[in-house]
């Protein structure tokens, strides 16, 4: 039976869906009870684009094996694609139930709960990562952008610091524009700017950031730097609008320099 599984599982891996839906199916006559063979023939269905058969599949692989972790994140995959987060919370959180130690089950519903705005209940599941895996830097990530949503910006910017600190995430300019602006909303100018400029270091077409800096060293009063980031932010390819309105303000700002 290996061997049917096998045939399958190859015809998948070459992207004949249609046909390994088939070779599934022939398994299921002889092995009807064999949760792997579902959840395996759902993603087949899903990347058919057959939702419907794929959702039926992982439903029945879970009946038949409550512990099998992937079925709920396919399961809870497929809701949260269709824009059924209600459904994709109640799978994961039955994951979870069943399968108390698993955090990657917890980690997804912790951002399902965030997609859903759901805040105190995805920093309980993120904690609870954290207290399973202290170095999940992913988590402190999450987790940093839920207390920004909260307001608490001093906890982002622990989050967010957390995750730098960490010598693989050095060289990622979202991280460092996440932490500039949670330095900007707690007003540490200073600090916000810097990170800004870090973002830019790491990725010189990163073209929020120009704009960002460039009204930051407005605020502070440094005119010429204002001048030389919001010129810089010209180059890029933004709307015809934003573009007047930002050459307007050079032009002022140039004015008092």
């Amino acid at each position: 039976m290996s061997e049917k599984i096998d045939r399958a599982m190859k015809l998948f891996q070459e992207k004949k869906y249609k046909e390994a839906i088939d070779a599934f199916s022939s398994v299921l006559e002889t092995e009807p009870d064999n949760a792997d063979v579902y959840n395996n023939m759902g993603v087949a269905y899903s990347c058919e684009g057959d939702f419907d058969h794929a959702e039926k599949c992982y439903v029945r692989a879970i009946e038949l094996d409550p512990e099998l972790a992937q079925a709920y994140i396919n399961l809870s995959d497929l809701y949260y694609k269709s824009g059924d987060l209600s459904s994709a919370v109640g799978t994961l959180q039955r994951g979870s139930y069943e399968l108390q130690d698993n955090l990657t089950i917890a980690h997804l519903l912790a951002r399902v709960y965030i997609e859903d705005q759901r805040w105190d209940d995805a920093i309980e599941e993120l904690e609870r990562v954290l207290d399973g895996e202290p170095e999940n830097y992913d988590a402190y990530y999450d987790l940093g952008h839920v207390y920004f949503e909260l307001g608490d910006y001093e906890s982002a910017i622990d989050n967010f610091e957390n995750v730098i600190a960490y010598e693989q995430n050095q060289n990622n300019e979202l991280l460092y524009y996440a932490l500039a602006q949670a330095y900007e909303a707690n007003n540490q100018i200073d600090k916000a700017i810097s990170n800004y400029l870090k973002a830019i270091a790491v990725n010189d077409k990163f073209t929020l950031a120009y704009k960002k800096v460039g009204i930051l060293f407005l605020a502070r009063e440094d005119f010429a730097d204002a001048v030389e980031y919001f010129e810089n932010y010209l180059e890029f390819d933004i709307p015809d609008e934003e573009k007047d309105s930002v050459q307007k303000l050079i032009d002022r700002v140039k004015s008092k320099i």
